[in-house]
């Protein structure tokens, strides 16, 4: 019998931060289908905080994030890449 992959592979952190340290705009798709889009500046165990320019910063609940997306490789800046990289949260 195959036993089931590790919960929690320490992957998502370091992911995290290179996005935050990086200020990378992301797109972040809420579990009920809304987007929000900012930088994550900070981030826990069970949430993050994204940082929005000329709104509201959110601190959203990781449970509640469907998928995070790489909108740029980092603030003002366009990706060259024309398809952007989505994560499922939790990965």
């Amino acid at each position: 019998m195959k036993t089931p992959p590790p919960g929690e592979t320490g992957q998502e952190a370091l992911y995290l931060r290179s996005l935050s340290e990086r200020q990378v705009p992301v797109a972040v798709k809420l579990r009920g289908g809304e987007v929000v889009r900012g930088w994550i500046e900070y981030f826990d165990d069970g949430m993050l905080r994204l940082t929005r320019e000329g709104k509201p910063n959110l601190f959203i609940y990781k449970h509640q994030i469907e998928t995070i997306t790489e909108t740029a490789k980092r603030r003002g800046q366009r990706s060259s890449s024309s398809e952007p990289s989505a994560r499922k949260a939790g990965q």
